[in-house]
């Protein structure tokens, strides 16, 4: 009996009128759900004038009010540990992360035990997916303490794989965890799947010649930027993968398969809309804007039209790899985004460029300020090798993110190779100078 391509076969190839009369089901549920039993969202629909019976069709979701990060800072702890957005017992809560706090409050998801085995079969679903089978080892590079990423490890261990849980150790001991498991799948970031191979080089390690044949990264933009990915997988002679999760719902919801063409989105778990980032209209499938999700089955902590502060755009139709589900598409961070001459620029377009670039390694940095009342932004960059003089390199640089981004920088510095510092999680790739 020939092997399924599938995880779950009859879901993830279903029709999309059958797909969203699944969602319809689950959406009307979890609105009544949510309104019976939390603080805000009792207050919240009756304050909009909007109850879950008018839901009659998914686009109805519209009508109701959205929730952000802010939203989860400012009902935590009230009432209870968990907060105003809790919509169950906290005897009924088996398990809790928390967000980083790089931008804030860390904030708290809670998972009843229902929530957490259906998070792993998605996680199952999705390293399957990525070409995971029983006869792999995966080691698990992510960070464990209270990340949301950490359980992960156990969907590949729910699909069969051999789990080895690394974490984030030093990059000696991981290349030493390499050597002598032998995994044939990673995770970890983008930036640091880059430092990892450019570390065992250095000490006369072949990343080519190890055992590892897929590399899964998240938790930082990267891997759906084609310079970025084809960077990694020559390094490693390795596919990559890219997921990605937020902490607010649960760890990864969306990941890419072979085809590496978006990333397939959990649709039984999540619906997604994309709206203007300024007006909160919603927009036409394929248009650029902020990604709003709404947990379709989550009951410890429902989340109703979440503004993720995602920038990006989502694809309908069917995949070559056979599967129907919608594919995002992530440009970068609605935080991360600045204007410089009338031009939105995301750290990503900036990698873009500069991943394609001969003479540098591809490290970098950007720093944003104001010079008389305008923003400019600078770049730092590391040279690969020294037969260039530095001017000709600054030209080169500034050329080539003039003609791509259309707005040049005001200086490019250049430095030797290892100088910017590499990240163990994500990296820090904006420095924003402005007052």
């Amino acid at each position: 009996m020939s092997e399924s391509k599938y995880w779950e076969e009859e879901w993830e190839t279903a029709p999309r009128e059958v797909i969203e009369e699944k969602q319809l089901e689950s959406l009307k549920h979890i609105l009544q759900h949510a309104y019976d039993n939390t603080v805000y969202y009792k207050k919240s629909f009756d304050e909009a004038g909007v109850k879950p019976s008018d839901v009659t069709s998914i686009k109805d979701i519209a009508k109701f009010p959205f929730i952000d990060k802010q939203t989860e800072r400012l009902t935590q702890g009230k009432g209870s540990m968990v907060g105003e957005l809790c919509a169950v017992d906290e005897k009924d809560i088996i398990f809790i992360s928390a967000s980083s706090g790089s931008t804030g409050v860390p904030t708290i998801s809670p998972f009843t035990q229902k929530d957490f085995d259906e998070w792993m079969n998605i996680e199952s679903r999705l390293m399957y997916q990525a070409g995971m089978r029983p006869t792999d080892r995966y080691m698990h590079g992510i960070n464990f303490s209270l990340f949301v990423g950490g359980p992960c490890v156990l969907g590949a261990q729910r699909l069969g794989a051999m789990g080895i849980w690394s974490g984030t150790l030093p990059s000696d001991r991981l290349l030493y965890i390499i050597q002598q498991f032998n995994p044939t799948f990673i995770q970890t970031t983008p930036s640091y799947a880059l430092y990892l191979g450019e570390t065992a080089k250095k000490k006369g390690i072949d990343p080519k010649k190890l055992s590892v044949k897929t590399i899964i990264v998240a938790g930082e933009p990267g891997g759906s930027i084609p310079a970025t990915r084809k960077a990694i997988e020559e390094l490693w002679d390795a596919k990559l993968i890219e997921f990605y999760g937020l902490s607010d719902i649960f760890g990864a919801c969306a990941a890419m398969c072979e085809e590496q063409d978006g990333l397939h989105l959990a649709e039984d778990h999540i619906l997604v809309e994309t709206v203007d980032v300024k007006t909160g209209e919603v927009l036409p499938d394929g248009e650029t804007g902020e990604l709003v999700f709404t947990s379709l089955r989550k009951h410890a902590r429902p989340m109703i039209r979440f503004r993720t502060g995602d920038i990006g755009y989502v694809t309908k139709g069917k995949c070559k790899c056979g599967r129907t589900s919608c594919r995002i598409n992530i440009v970068g961070r609605k935080d991360d985004m600045f204007i410089v001459s009338g031009v939105n620029i995301f750290p990503s377009d900036v990698e873009t460029v500069l991943r394609d670039l001969d003479g540098i390694t591809g490290e970098y940095r950007i720093h944003v300020f104001n010079r008389d009342y305008t923003a400019r932004y600078g770049v730092e960059v590391e040279r690969s090798y020294k037969d260039e003089e530095d001017h000709v390199l600054d030209s080169r640089v500034v050329g080539a993110l003039k003609s791509r981004i259309g707005v040049k920088p005001d200086y490019v510095k250049i430095l030797n190779d290892g100088d910017l510092p590499r990240a163990e999680h994500k990296a820090k790739r904006l420095i924003d100078e402005r007052k």
